[in-house]
């Protein structure tokens, strides 16, 4: 029998193919995997690779991230609540994908502007967040700075 994550992640992907309405076959087909190996995956007989995984979640239009962790992949530790959390938005039946994108970056706004930047690894996180580290130096520069008062009616009007 195979390891307790790979049962978690089985139930979990038949969880949300269920949730996005799709049947065994459609998911396979829209992740680009065997209809077979997808039932062995769902009935925990199987790990997929990481690949695999990334090409179900994109099919789900869930984070890769999520299934990672659930398959162990990721450290389960590490940022649950926010791997949770996006599970949650994304599986929201009463939000369409617009919404949920939108909630998606609300959250992770938050999350960077608490110190805690995002885990998922993706190229643009990181860019994000050397922009807004540079954003915040500009802004601390332009409190400094007298040039400002000058130009800005609120400085000078006190």
């Amino acid at each position: 029998m195979a390891s307790l994550n790979v049962g978690n992640l089985g139930e979990y992907l038949r969880e949300q193919r269920r949730n996005a309405q799709l049947s065994l076959r459609q998911l396979a087909d829209a992740a680009g995997v065997s209809n077979p190996y997808l039932s062995q995956i769902e009935r925990g007989l199987r790990k997929p690779s990481a690949e695999v995984l990334q090409q179900v979640a994109k099919a789900l239009r869930i984070s890769a991230e999520t299934l990672y962790v659930r398959a162990g992949i990721l450290d389960a530790e590490r940022d649950l609540n926010e791997v949770e959390t996006r599970a949650v938005i994304l599986a929201d039946p009463t939000l369409d994908e617009r919404q949920k994108q939108v909630l998606l970056q609300i959250y992770e706004s938050f999350r960077k502007e608490n110190g805690f930047g995002s885990g998922s690894g993706e190229e643009s996180a990181g860019d994000t967040d050397t922009a807004g580290a540079k954003d915040d130096a500009a802004a601390d520069g332009a409190d400094d700075s007298g040039a400002d008062s000058e130009t800005d009616p609120r400085r000078t009007a006190g």
